[in-house]
């Protein structure tokens, strides 16, 4: 595939506000699930590349955690490993939701990574185009107009609307290069990763506003047995506060096991047998702001 002279190939992040969409817009671009998502803020903790192949160009979508003013070691660390993001990339991309006004921190977001290109004004996205009315994207594309002469594309993650104009852009700006990934692989990240992500994806959604950032997630054994068809996954959930362990737990089971259900269905999608699931939850006082448990739960820079 990469035989071809004219081949082209690079790194492009996606950046934006929290909850512009870029896990599901990451999803949508590269076919199959690789990120988590959530109606929770600050969703994303890892830096996760998302590989789009085809015949004439590998694109490898660098999915930012979403930017923010942090408010512990945590956010800290998460922010630091998106501005490394920014530092090694050929392109970037700001995404604003076409839903929502376009408000200062999209601003703060687009001076960042004007800065971090030296100077190159990034592409612009706006995204949820299909839940959007005309009058709001008129809105929008005024309220950009304030800041750059940039023309927005427009794309629906969840319709289709736009991706395959948003990748023709993206592959034309690319310069020539390698296949620097083979032309299978999806993502980076080693299924440890993805098994402890998606997890804490199913706690997001199944507890709502409760607990949302005080899991974090440890994948403590992954075993394939391929003649069975069947991969045992034990993982711990750890929380800070024996409150949020009844939260997580529920009553008489109830809660680990609904959210063992629904993680159980991706889990196998992912690793394509059936899976045996075991959770557990433990209380780690405080775990947010120990920069070293972070980095052990693998979030932040280098993950």
């Amino acid at each position: 595939m990469s035989h071809n002279k004219d081949f082209k190939s690079g790194f492009v992040t996606l950046a934006g506000r929290p909850n512009a969409g870029k896990s599901t817009l990451t999803n949508a671009l590269v076919g199959t699930k690789v990120a988590i998502t959530s109606e929770a803020p600050q969703t994303t903790r890892h830096r996760l590349r998302a590989i789009l192949t085809t015949d004439d160009a590998q694109i490898v979508f660098v999915d930012t955690p979403g930017l923010h003013r942090p408010k512990d070691a945590l956010g800290e660390e998460v922010n630091k490993s998106t501005y490394k993001a920014l530092e090694d990339t050929d392109l970037s991309v700001l995404l604003i939701d076409s839903t929502r006004p376009l408000g200062k921190g999209d601003i703060w977001v687009f001076e960042l990574l004007k800065n971090a290109a030296k100077g190159t004004e990034p592409l612009v996205l706006f995204t949820k185009v299909d839940a959007a009315s005309e009058e709001q994207i008129v809105q929008q594309r005024e309220a950009l107009s304030a800041i750059t002469s940039v023309d927005p594309l427009l794309i629906s993650a969840v319709s289709g609307q736009g991706k395959s104009e948003f990748i023709e852009k993206i592959a034309g700006l690319l310069p020539k290069g390698p296949l620097w990934f083979p032309a299978d692989t999806k993502t980076d990240q080693p299924f440890e990763t993805l098994i402890a992500e998606f997890i804490r994806e199913k706690i997001l959604r199944n507890t709502f506003d409760e607990v949302p950032h005080a899991i974090g997630i440890r994948t403590d054994e992954l075993n394939q047995d391929l003649k069975r068809n069947l991969t045992r996954v034990e993982a711990t959930i750890f929380v800070e506060r024996d409150s949020q362990k009844g939260i997580v737990v529920g009553k008489k089971g109830a809660g680990i096991k609904a959210i063992g259900v629904d993680a159980r269905k991706d889990l196998e999608m992912l690793l394509g047998t059936r899976v045996f699931l075991d959770l557990r939850v433990k209380v780690k006082k405080n775990w947010r702001k120990d920069a070293a448990q972070i980095r052990r739960f693998g979030y932040g820079e280098g993950s």
